[in-house]
């Protein structure tokens, strides 16, 4: 089971899984919604996903054309999980919030042609220059 929270302990969150993904996403959305070079995120299905406290959105057009939404703790502002239009059966958990990163383990780098040349990860991963084809 995978549990997190925000900053000030206001909204809290846990997923029965599985992980459907684990990736970092170095696109430009997620670079200006976390201020990093790329975020490390995981998805899982939105049926074993559930939240408590009080969460904000923000929603902007997603690489698919279709609304990205981020949720976020309304009283500290931190970034916890995406709801995506694009896929409306999924959770994307930001995994700085989780209550144990450590159990992250990338696969993949996303849209590393917008990844700035000093975010270079040393983990070996597949890289894809923008979104891969399914």
């Amino acid at each position: 089971m995978l549990t997190g929270h925000c900053l000030c302990g206001a909204v809290q969150y846990n997923s029965q899984g599985p992980t459907l993904f684990s990736v970092i996403c170095h696109c430009r959305d997620c670079q200006r919604a976390s201020g990093s070079g790329g975020v490390p995120v995981l998805g899982v299905p939105k049926t074993s996903f559930s939240y408590s406290g009080p969460v904000k959105q923000s929603s902007v057009r997603g690489g698919s054309g279709l609304p990205a939404v981020r949720n976020f703790c309304s009283e500290c502002g931190s970034l916890l999980f995406g709801t995506p239009e694009s896929a409306p059966d999924m959770v994307t958990i930001y995994v700085g919030s989780l209550d144990d990163s450590a159990s992250f383990s990338p696969t993949d780098a996303l849209f590393t042609g917008q990844r700035p040349p000093w975010a270079k990860l040393a983990a070996q991963l597949v890289e894809h220059a923008a979104f891969p084809e399914r």
